[in-house]
């Protein structure tokens, strides 16, 4: 399996492939609200917008497995984008981490375990997807996006 043989389903409930961004290196986030990282979304958009003209998607992926999140992806998308500007992709909500783990978290713990082996120690944990789909880092929650930028301009070259 590649990461372009996952579909994921965006916060208004539409499908797509990740194929979609075959080509695009990705950052694909775990998120929650009411989290005390929260804050890292004015990061992770800066991030965004800052690359996302030479390529990179920022996707993020609302859980409510550390019971930090609202009540669907809808929600937790609406108050990301009055509250922090987010302009990324946002999605609906899922579970990262046991049986019922969406099959896309799945694969990337698989791809970089952390420190918990091949769970999700906390929200805001984030996967860096090189332009040929390759899991190339992990990056802890309290690992800021700006400290990420480094590892995106070296995928961006």
């Amino acid at each position: 399996m590649s990461i372009y043989d996952y579909e994921v389903t965006l916060e208004d409930g539409s499908q797509y492939a990740l194929s979609k961004y075959k080509g695009r290196p990705m950052l694909i986030v775990n998120t929650a609200t009411k989290c005390g990282f929260a804050p890292q979304f004015d990061g992770l958009e800066k991030l965004y917008d800052k690359f996302k003209d030479q390529g990179l998607v920022v996707l993020g992926f609302p859980s409510d497995q550390f019971k930090q999140e609202l009540a669907d992806g809808h929600a937790a998308a609406e108050a990301c984008r009055l509250k922090y500007g987010v302009s990324f992709p946002m999605h609906a909500l899922i579970k990262v981490n046991g049986k019922e783990a969406a099959p896309l978290f799945q694969y990337l713990k698989t791809q970089a375990p952390g420190e918990l082996g091949k769970s999700i120690k906390w929200n805001f944990t984030k996967f860096l997807v090189d332009r040929d789909g390759q899991v190339v880092a992990r990056f802890a929650p309290k690992t800021k996006p700006e400290a990420i930028e480094p590892a995106v301009e070296k995928l961006l070259g």
